[in-house]
């Protein structure tokens, strides 16, 4: 809900852009002639998360008040959220800004992966590995870490890509997720593990192979297959690995945090349904309406498709 706000109430302090407004930039935003866009204000404190170069245009223009929208929750989440709609839009955060901000998130979301904070402060995940290993707090005994999906996976993967090689060699038709889930590890390590597996390579990357030697020095390839059954991958009621999922997906910063992001979460909680509760709707269709309705849910579930074809292309172009 967009309310308007007195200027004079709002604070600025705690900016991840330690230079503070550029003056340019706000000359700009005021000589426009179109009303200013809403601002993020943190309610219990009345900081301007997101909105410092409209606040300081508005007082250009000579405005008292200003539209403003409020954000509930802690100041490290706001913090996030600044962070994250200063780097998506308007001006950029400078990359020195990004960096201190990383440091920053590591220290009030330790558990949070390197790639979850690389995607809210746009640098690259070695980049914030770099920065966590800098930190005088960093825990060596660190065990798990919370990733972008909301999944809490281990640190150190190996033991995750040992037993993602032996669930793929046992039974290669497994998906990525079903080995994702089973070995607790992401899916595009999977497809890594996998990837190296077709390649005749070992699923460990690097020095971390700890391939054993022979006698005469040379390794002894791993062999990329134990003794487990495809039944250690879990059999779960679809409905509620969907609904596990998708609650994931509802404390991932990156969606929650932007219009789009709650676009899609509320599109796909429409579907969270139990067979019973579409078997309850499709009696209740009238039949004068079946044949519209059934048309329309057709050309629904190919744009789905579509839509599921068109990321899972996205996730393996960057991958």
């Amino acid at each position: 809900m967009v309310v308007e706000v007195e200027i004079s109430s709002l604070s600025t302090a705690g900016s991840p852009r330690t230079s503070g407004a550029d003056p340019e930039h706000v000359e700009t935003l005021a000589e426009a002639q179109t009303p200013l866009p809403p601002i993020t204000v943190h309610r219990s404190t009345m900081r301007v998360i997101d909105g410092l170069h409209r606040v300081r245009a508005a007082e250009l223009r000579g405005q008292r008040k200003i539209a403003a929208r409020f954000f509930e929750g802690d100041e490290a989440d706001a913090f996030v959220l600044a962070v994250e709609s200063n780097v998506t839009h308007g001006l950029p955060l400078t990359t020195a800004d990004r960096k201190r901000a990383a440091g920053r998130i590591i220290a009030s979301h330790p558990q949070w992966s390197d790639r979850m904070i690389a995607s809210v402060t746009g640098i690259a995940p070695g980049t914030v590995a770099e920065i966590r290993r800098r930190r005088p707090e960093a825990q060596v005994g660190e065990v798990s870490r919370i990733g972008q999906d909301g999944r809490v996976r281990p640190v150190n993967g190996t033991e995750g890509r040992k037993l993602a090689s032996r669930l793929i060699a046992q039974d290669p038709s497994l998906s990525l997720r079903q080995v994702a889930r089973a070995a607790s590890i992401s899916p595009e390590t999977v497809r890594d593990v996998r990837n190296r597996m077709m390649r005749g390579e070992d699923p460990l990357p690097g020095p971390r192979r700890g391939n054993k030697k022979r006698a005469n020095g040379t390794e002894v390839p791993a062999a990329g297959r134990g003794g487990l059954r495809p039944a250690a991958v879990a059999c779960r009621n679809p409905v509620q690995d969907r609904a596990a999922v998708l609650d994931r997906l509802r404390a991932d910063p990156a969606l929650r945090f932007s219009e789009t992001g709650r676009t899609l979460l509320r599109l796909l909680t429409v579907h969270m349904m139990s067979p019973e509760e579409w078997d309850a709707i499709i009696d209740k269709v009238p039949p004068h309406c079946g044949g519209v309705v059934a048309r329309l849910a057709g050309e629904c579930a190919e744009m789905w498709a579509e839509f599921a074809q068109r990321v899972e292309r996205k996730v393996a172009e960057t991958a």
